[in-house]
């Protein structure tokens, strides 16, 4: 890994400010309904306070718009916490000022401290120096296990480390750096790339950057029916980027001209309207009857999918094959599941519709590597800088 690692820093008797993603979903009652991202963050934090750091642990919840809100609050992620570590973790009610320097001073080797919100103010977003300055005053080491928020320049992920040094990857950002990093380096070949969502637009630079790299792409979602429009098949009422099929087509040629397989459903699962109680239909060919709309991938496009898949030896996939949240519509995505668990490859999963399909189909733990970062994965894999990953002090 080019950028320097938490394994390669002493964090004995130093205050540590450790940008973690506690963006935990929270019920009514304030309490957390799935701690996956605070789990995602202990071995990191579990290793600073073995090795008798003073851990100050810093996150965004939700979007309070720069304004403290209680129910944005990260108080019951210090409770949880807690729970988890077998220890007390202290709270300061904000991430700035006189009450987070006391509480910050006041840590022992092997300490925690959680800081409120930081998006409880504006300066976060808006990356104003002298907020990062406020917040590297807390501490003397940075580091960075945040890789959900590592395509953002904000204060606590760019600018703060103007401020401080080293600034090292914790042992999660690691490994998305690790795991990325092999698929638009030095992947195995065949290389297998799925891509699905609703919109070509939304992936432009992904389908580009993956042509370098991918020997097949496989397209699915509500983005196969642009690309197939494009193509003169028949689509239906499916949605269609009506101003994106000139793009589709130049994506299409690009492709071919580098010799990467992108290949399009062969057949649809179907239904009059998009509604939770719409019966499903299979249509058996590229081609979608006038009064119905593609929201599925068919049975044979299933097949042909899982096949090439499972001649892989490195897969990617971000974005779901059909309307996933509607379980009629979800088999597809269900099915690419459970081929890609099958496969034996590297295999990377990032963005939250297939992250969500792994654990629905229940083969999580036969994936190589889940991303946490849905938006950064994504970004990566299509060759854009991650500021909050270029920020941090290279090896």
């Amino acid at each position: 890994m080019p950028k320097l690692s938490v394994r390669d820093i002493d964090p004995k008797g130093k205050r540590i400010f450790m940008r973690v993603d506690f963006n935990v979903p929270l019920d009514d009652a304030g309490e957390i309904t799935d701690d996956t991202r605070i789990q995602a963050s202990l071995p990191t934090i579990q290793d600073l306070l073995r090795r008798g750091g003073r851990v100050i642990l810093a996150s965004h919840l939700g979007r309070p718009k720069g304004k403290p809100n209680p129910q944005m609050s990260l108080k019951p992620a210090a409770t949880r916490l807690a729970q988890l570590l077998g220890k007390p973790v202290a709270f300061a009610a904000d991430c700035r000022g006189a009450e987070a320097e006391t509480a910050a001073r006041a840590l022992q080797d092997g300490g925690v401290l959680l800081l409120e919100n930081l998006r409880f103010h504006a300066e976060e977003e808006k990356n104003v120096p002298e907020f990062a300055q406020k917040l590297a005053a807390l501490a003397e080491i940075y580091v960075d296990d945040a890789f959900g928020s590592a395509h953002r320049a904000h204060a606590s992920t760019e600018g703060i480390t103007h401020f401080l040094s080293p600034c090292a990857a914790g042992l999660l950002m690691e490994k998305e750096l690790e795991y990325l990093g092999k698929a638009v380096g030095h992947p195995e070949r065949p290389y297998v790339a799925i891509v699905g969502g609703a919109k070509v637009s939304d992936k432009i630079e992904l389908l580009q950057n993956l042509m370098k790299f991918a020997d097949s792409i496989l397209i699915g979602g509500a983005m196969a029916y642009t690309f197939l429009k494009a193509q003169g098949v028949e689509v239906g009422l499916s949605r269609v980027e009506a101003d994106k099929l000139d793009l589709a087509n130049q994506l299409l040629k690009e492709a071919h001209e580098r010799k990467v397989d992108l290949r399009l459903p062969q057949d649809h699962i179907v239904a009059e309207k998009l509604d939770a109680n719409a019966a499903a239909e299979l249509a058996p060919t590229r081609s979608i009857p006038a009064n119905r709309l593609g929201l599925d991938i068919g049975s044979a496009t299933r097949a042909d999918y899982a096949a090439r898949i499972a001649k892989a030896k490195t897969i990617v996939w971000n974005g779901p094959m059909g309307v996933f949240e509607i379980p009629q519509f979800s088999e597809g995505t269900v099915a690419i599941a459970h081929a890609v668990a099958n496969a034996h490859a590297v295999s990377i999963v990032g963005g939250g519709d297939s992250v969500a399909a792994v654990k629905k189909a229940g083969v999580e733990a036969k994936i190589s590597h889940i991303s946490t970062g849905g938006g950064a994965s994504l970004e990566f894999l299509s060759g854009l800088k991650l500021p909050g990953v270029a920020a941090l002090t290279d090896r």
